[in-house]
């Protein structure tokens, strides 16, 4: 039997295998080289840079390291698939890339948003590990910042994974993020009290404690009249405050104010005082029945 020269001849198996192992073999090869040179070369030196630029901010490095294994990841693919040669197949073909991009697009869409307000979160200065934060109605210390969520624990010591995109989309409050930080607290006392004695002591009681600072120099209002009580205002600042740092100095303050105020006589808070107005009618029936009483 005589072949035809123009049909192709028929692959033998040790060919066919060869023409599948050696396009994927050209792709593993390539992706090895390039996630190894990207993770022990190009990371450790990119690391190093964002260190040295960002000593004091935790947040940037983790988040860099993340981005960049992901990058490094995208690209090795890319490499992979251009040696291997399945990147002229992909290209090609036009339904297939459509196809993969509808795809991408649909099932992507909220986690490229979260990668992207991640990656919004990481950028914001104002915005760090170990921050005390309120949204919402919730607060809690950032642990912290992956690609998708940013992991808080609360006061009450839960874990919370709060999506990146809530966080971007809301308002943040960071209350101990600056290296200041002003306690404000009001104290009421009787109107028999002596207030300039009642102020000197409030001012005393905040100099005197060691986390308070002296400049600015801590500040005593008379702030208004109450029904029953006159209402001091004090104002103090703490640097480099943190959340346990704000509670432990407001206790101690208000038990050194209480301390001195109990010492010079000064009646903190004084119960409110009502007074009750009335009388009591007593009838006697025509009949000489029983009394009956009404009250007003």
């Amino acid at each position: 039997m005589q072949l035809d020269p123009l049909q192709d001849p028929v692959d033998t198996p040790e060919e066919a295998y060869r023409e599948v192992l050696l396009p994927f073999g050209k792709f593993a090869l390539a992706f090895l080289v390039v996630y190894l040179v990207g993770r022990f070369i190009v990371e450790p030196a990119a690391n190093r840079i964002v260190r040295q630029r960002n000593p004091n901010n935790p947040t940037i490095l983790d988040a860099f390291r993340r981005y960049l294994r992901l990058a490094v990841v995208v690209v090795g693919v890319a490499f992979g698939m251009a040696a291997g040669g399945y990147g002229q197949v992909l290209t090609n073909s036009t339904l297939i890339v459509a196809a993969a991009t509808l795809a991408i697009g649909v099932a992507g869409q909220e986690v490229i948003g979260a990668l992207i307000s991640g990656l919004f979160l990481v950028v914001n200065p104002n915005f760090n590990v170990g921050d005390w934060i309120a949204w919402g109605d919730r607060e809690g210390v950032v642990e912290a910042i992956s690609f998708r969520t940013t992991r808080v624990r609360t006061e009450n010591n839960e874990t919370v994974t709060v999506p990146n995109t809530e966080l971007t989309t809301s308002t943040i409050v960071s209350q101990y993020g600056r290296t200041e930080f002003r306690v404000s607290e009001e104290i009421g006392i009787a109107y028999d009290d002596d207030v300039e004695e009642a102020m000197s002591l409030l001012a005393e009681a905040a100099t005197s404690h060691a986390a308070v600072m002296s400049d600015p120099e801590p500040r005593v209002y008379f702030s208004e009249f109450g029904d029953d009580e006159l209402v001091l205002h004090v104002q103090f600042w703490i640097r480099n405050p943190t959340r346990k740092d704000i509670l432990r100095v407001r206790s101690e303050f208000s038990l050194a104010v209480k301390s001195r105020f109990e010492a010079a006589g000064i009646t903190i808070s004084p119960a409110s005082e009502r007074e009750l107005s009335g009388d009591l009618r007593v009838e006697q029936s025509a009949a000489g029945g029983a009394d009956s009483a009404d009250e007003r």
